[in-house]
């Protein structure tokens, strides 16, 4: 069954702003840009993330514990950030329309911070902020069945994916379908079917734009809840990717350097290539600069090159 929500003007207006930014970014390659800048918003997406469920460590910590330095601080905290590193480093083996990678996930996600992870919770949970209940989650007894629908719902191909992923994200936090880690695993969720049509969000870190206003992320949630139906989550959600998009576009001047050229050329091109299929990736460059590309990455070790003039080929090493 299709979750109830309503197509609003602001969400229509979202969605096409945020169409026109992705096809912005492709054009600048900005998808798979170099490691340093997705490493960083991963950085941040992680420490973004984390800190809204009360994770203490900075970025800093964050980045020494990705380069196995010793950190010292809450041991909790820093099993959280093992645990989303290592989840984050196989992103791409998980399919978003899958509830057995979903509950896998939430294993890795989970580990050595709760018994039951990656287990469906089996008793009644509410969401109390101060001395009021905010949220009485589902009965235990329907989660299992409530999940199943939810996971049908993500192989609907006639939603459009930046919908979709906000339908499930909010209705994910609703069911309320674990113990604990529930929003870590809405936010990863929602990254997973976006980055499924739409590499760039696999380094769009979102999470930071709503870890500045955890108030308005949560009253989002609360509207969604009284109103029966995703509609404000799905406005709220939008607008932050929208933002998002906009502060990598505005942060995106810098031109690739070489090094970086080469670099997500063979991320995006794999096999044997020629100079022509270069050149035809980057249709700005000129064919010396091409040339002056190519011989360095042969002379640095990165590709390697045989045949002479036009029957010249080269391929990753």
């Amino acid at each position: 069954m299709k979750p109830p929500y309503e197509i609003t003007s602001v969400i229509l207006k979202y969605i096409s702003s945020i169409s026109e930014k992705i096809g912005e970014v492709n054009a600048k390659y900005l998808v798979k840009t170099n490691p340093t800048l997705r490493k960083q918003n991963q950085i941040k997406t992680i420490y973004s993330s984390l800190s809204i469920e009360g994770n203490t460590l900075s970025e800093e910590q964050i980045t020494a514990i990705l380069e196995n330095k010793r950190v010292v601080g809450p041991q909790k905290d820093i099993i959280e950030v093992l645990n989303a590193l290592e989840v984050y480093k196989n992103l791409n083996t998980l399919k978003h329309h899958s509830e057995k990678d979903f509950l896998k996930a939430h294993k890795l996600l989970m580990k050595n911070l709760i018994g039951n992870s990656g287990k469906y919770r089996t008793k009644s949970v509410g969401i109390v902020k101060g001395s009021k209940v905010e949220h009485i989650a589902p009965p235990y007894e329907n989660v299992p069945f409530l999940m199943k629908d939810l996971f049908q719902y993500l192989k609907d191909k006639s939603e459009i994916s930046l919908i979709k992923s906000c339908v499930f994200h909010y209705e994910m936090e609703f069911i309320h379908p674990f113990i604990d880690g529930n929003g870590r695993m809405g936010r990863l969720w929602q990254t997973l079917i976006l980055k499924e049509e739409y590499s760039v969000f696999e380094f769009l870190p979102f999470e930071t734009l709503i870890a500045k206003n955890q108030e308005a992320y949560y009253n989002s949630l609360s509207v969604s809840d009284k109103e029966g139906k995703s509609t404000k989550f799905i406005e709220y959600m939008l607008g932050i990717i929208d933002e998002s998009l906009n502060e990598l576009l505005d942060n995106s001047t810098k031109k690739l350097s070489d090094e970086e050229r080469i670099q997500v050329f063979i991320e995006n091109f794999t096999s044997i290539f020629t100079r022509k299929d270069y050149l035809n990736f980057f249709k700005d460059l000129s064919s010396a600069t091409a040339s002056r590309d190519l011989k360095k990455a042969v002379d640095n070790g990165i590709i390697s090159k045989t045949g002479d003039k036009k029957t010249t080929v080269y391929q990753k090493n």
